[in-house]
């Protein structure tokens, strides 16, 4: 199993540390340059993880896990209206890319009003294709219970957010609530407000290991990192995508921001050195942004084999 951590070090030397992940059967997903520092995201094998803490200790850097990398997290408020899009948003979002995650913003386009407000199909939909969801509420517990109605039908971990205190099986949709959180009006900069985000960061970091638990019971047929790499490797107009990242990675499969209809087939016949498609392994289907291709892989107890 791949276990996910972050290193932060200098940048003398850390090339070491890219090519024993190499050597090691695991991925960078992730790499950051600042002036003196560097940050390198990683996917490492967990009977290998001794090795590279070895590495990491006699090169003076800072190895810790970090449940959120590789990961896709939705971060959604009932609209984009000024009450329901504060700073904190931006904050919350910003905050769980920095420990690693890929996170999306979306505004729903009929969220307002305790007892009229909705989520369409095209909505659900789309929170779906993540690995988690971060529902952002107010202060009112009424309104809080009321808008359950949200998330109920949406699959995977949902995170609600809020001011008051309210037990979590009062909220039996939810997979946890942070409470303390509320409207603010400000960015988060005080020491309260920061632990209150790392509290966030905690609780995505739950759901997304549990999703994790989940599929390790019935593995996929292989990881989204190396269809990510075959991916880049055999459909090179990928990196020509305006897109900051051309390839979103999930726990079940990755995200080509390609238009579906002009290369679906081009990633359909990606091959693998086991001589086995992508399409075989795989589903292959639009995703509801933008008509990007989604690529979802299959378990094990499906295809009958793991490579």
């Amino acid at each position: 199993m791949l276990e996910p951590v972050m290193f932060t070090g200098g940048v003398y030397k850390h090339d070491l540390v890219i090519e024993m992940i190499e050597d090691l059967g695991g991925y960078v997903l992730q790499k950051n340059v600042t002036q003196s520092e560097i940050i390198l995201l990683l996917l490492v094998p967990s009977e290998d993880m001794k090795s590279l803490q070895a590495l990491v200790k006699e090169l003076r850097g800072e190895l810790v896990r970090a449940p959120l990398a590789g990961t896709e997290v939705a971060v959604i408020t009932p609209t984009l209206a000024i009450h329901h899009l504060p700073h904190l948003a931006c904050d919350i979002a910003e905050y769980l890319r920095r420990n690693g995650t890929k996170t999306n913003m979306i505004g729903l386009s009929r969220g307002v009003g305790r007892e009229i407000a909705q989520i369409n199909e095209y909505e659900v939909d789309l929170v779906n294709e993540h690995d988690a969801a971060v529902f952002i509420f107010g202060n009112f517990v009424d309104c809080i219970r009321k808008k359950e109605s949200l998330y109920r039908n949406i699959d995977v971990p949902v995170v609600v957010t809020g001011g008051p205190e309210i037990p979590k099986e009062e909220l039996p949709y939810a997979f946890e609530y942070v409470s303390a959180v509320g409207r603010i009006a400000h960015r988060a900069r005080k020491a309260s407000e920061l632990g209150m985000l790392d509290r966030i960061v905690s609780a995505v970091g739950r759901a997304l290991d549990q999703t994790r638990e989940e599929i390790a019971k019935d593995p996929l047929t292989t990881s989204p990192p190396r269809v990510m790499d075959a991916v880049r490797e055999q459909v090179p107009e990928v990196e020509y995508s305006f897109s900051p990242l051309p390839i979103a990675l999930n726990l079940n499969g990755i995200r080509v921001k390609l238009p579906y209809g002009q290369f679906k087939d081009r990633v359909r016949d990606v091959t693998f050195d086991e001589g086995v498609s992508l399409g075989e392994i795989a589903t292959i289907s639009p995703s509801r942004m933008k008509e990007y291709i989604l690529v979802r892989i299959r378990p094990s107890s499906e295809t009958g084999f793991v490579f």
